[in-house]
């Protein structure tokens, strides 16, 4: 006697064999976004350490003005004290000399303060990118998972993450 062969069978072996092939190209999928995670995450760490170096640097030129500004403070009150002490012919140019020094120490303040601003604008933008490389870091780490525990939530949940990180991203480059 012949046995019949079930409908369903063929049916289900192919349906395997597709869910096997999708898995396939899933595995691929997340494998390839994960690869592009870590490339933005590279990129957002890279220029984070460029505005924390910028920023640095930009401190240091607000406090080597501030010293100066100190310096020709310094000069000025010597200048106003020589002034009380030296006779009625010498009052002029000490004077001149002190709202020389004054005029000097307006331009020095205001390019200390523009330093420092500028080294601040710089740390905000590092401050922001660091958080963008935290959130692709941690999205590639939920997407490894999804990978070995074959769930697509997970993935899903990763490339979120991801998006939120390339928002910051374009904002920390603004």
């Amino acid at each position: 006697m012949e046995e019949m062969e079930v409908p369903t069978e063929h049916l289900h072996e192919h349906i395997e064999k597709e869910a096997e092939h999708s898995r396939d190209i899933w595995s691929t999928l997340t494998a390839v976004s994960t690869a592009f995670m870590a490339v933005f995450a590279a990129l957002a760490s890279l220029f984070a350490g460029h505005h924390s170096n910028e920023a640095v640097i930009c401190q240091i030129k607000a406090s080597d003005q501030w010293a100066y500004y100190q310096a020709k403070g310094i000069k000025k009150s010597i200048a106003e004290l020589g002034a009380t002490v030296t006779a009625d012919i010498d009052k002029g140019a000490q004077k001149a000399r002190i709202d020389k020094y004054e005029t000097e120490q307006e331009g020095i303040q205001e390019k200390a303060k523009e330093f420092e601003t500028e080294s601040q604008t710089h740390l905000g933008h590092h401050v922001i990118l660091a958080q963008c490389v935290t959130l692709f870091q941690i999205a590639i780490a939920i997407s490894a998972i999804s990978l070995l525990t074959r769930k697509r939530y997970l993935w899903i949940f990763a490339l979120a993450l991801s998006a939120v990180g390339l928002f910051d991203f374009v904002k920390g480059l603004l």
